[in-house]
């Protein structure tokens, strides 16, 4: 075991209320049994990607989890599935299958060390303080007991049709700390903020969470149709109201690059993004 701990390095923690979590970062993987294998590990290492997990400690306190997200754990420690009732399982089995969440969100109460399942993906540890955040389908990974998890349908047609995030996304409330998956890392995402009669228009649709003050519609970019054909933007995500938005700029470069597409910009490319989900 020691010789793991000196294999890792905690790259981001926070902690409340008898939880502390941790990210963590293998520092050299070295368990290649093939030729193909150990190139890479190799181009991983050059690359600097490290594989990740997520680790929580328990002090006599209880934590949430996404589905199928547990490696192990160990101590004094109890998993209880959370359903809610019938008519709370019938909630969540509706929620679950809109969202593309898990019906299900296990919790484990006690004291003790939580390891979640390893990914080369990035976490994002955010803090909420009797506040509510709204995020993309499939990025809840875990969270404080006392955070609530619930589907939040779009509040205007534009955003169900055009916003390229389906009719519900995930609304995170309460007060405590939430752990998202994310396809970027934390150093590369932008918080902005916006104040009243302020907006915010996003080409793609690479804003990962905001605020629950703050609206999401699709506009045109330009007050006309033909303004907007001849500036080559056409429709934008817009975000009004007040509150903070969470943008990833490089997240459409990354999708780019794992389906092997041009990373140069132009007007198809711009918007394939948005045809997603």
């Amino acid at each position: 075991m020691n010789k793991l701990e000196n294999n890792i390095t905690v790259i981001d923690k926070a902690s409340y209320d008898g939880v502390e979590f941790e990210v963590v970062a293998y520092n050299d993987l070295q368990g290649a049994q093939s030729i193909d294998t150990a190139m890479g590990l190799f181009f991983a290492n050059q690359a600097g990607l490290k594989m990740k997990q997520v680790r929580i400690k328990l002090n006599n306190a209880t934590v949430k989890t996404e589905a199928g997200a547990l490696y192990y754990y160990k101590g004094s420690i109890k998993s209880k599935a959370n359903v809610g009732g019938v008519g709370g399982l019938f909630k969540k089995a509706v929620s679950g299958t809109i969202t593309n969440e898990s019906t299900i969100k296990p919790s484990y109460s006690g004291s003790g060390e939580i390891l979640l399942e390893p990914s080369y993906k990035h976490y994002i540890m955010m803090e909420l303080d009797n506040d509510s955040i709204i995020v993309d389908k499939g990025m809840f990974y875990c969270c404080s007991d006392d955070i609530n998890i619930k589907g939040s349908m779009q509040k205007n047609i534009s955003a169900t049709l055009l916003g390229g995030e389906g009719i519900f996304q995930i609304e995170l409330y309460g007060s405590g700390i939430v752990v998202l998956e994310c396809n970027v890392p934390k150093d590369e995402l932008v918080e902005i903020d916006i104040k009243q009669g302020e907006e915010l228009k996003v080409d793609g649709n690479f804003a990962i969470a905001r605020t629950k003050g703050v609206e999401f519609s699709v506009t045109k970019s330009d007050k006309s149709l033909f303004g907007s054909a001849i500036n080559g933007e056409g429709l934008l995500n817009t975000f009004s109201g007040q509150g903070k938005v969470w943008i990833a700029p490089t997240q459409p470069m990354y999708e780019r690059m794992n389906y092997g597409l041009p990373t140069h910009n132009n007007s198809m490319n711009n918007h394939s993004s948005r045809q997603k989900g």
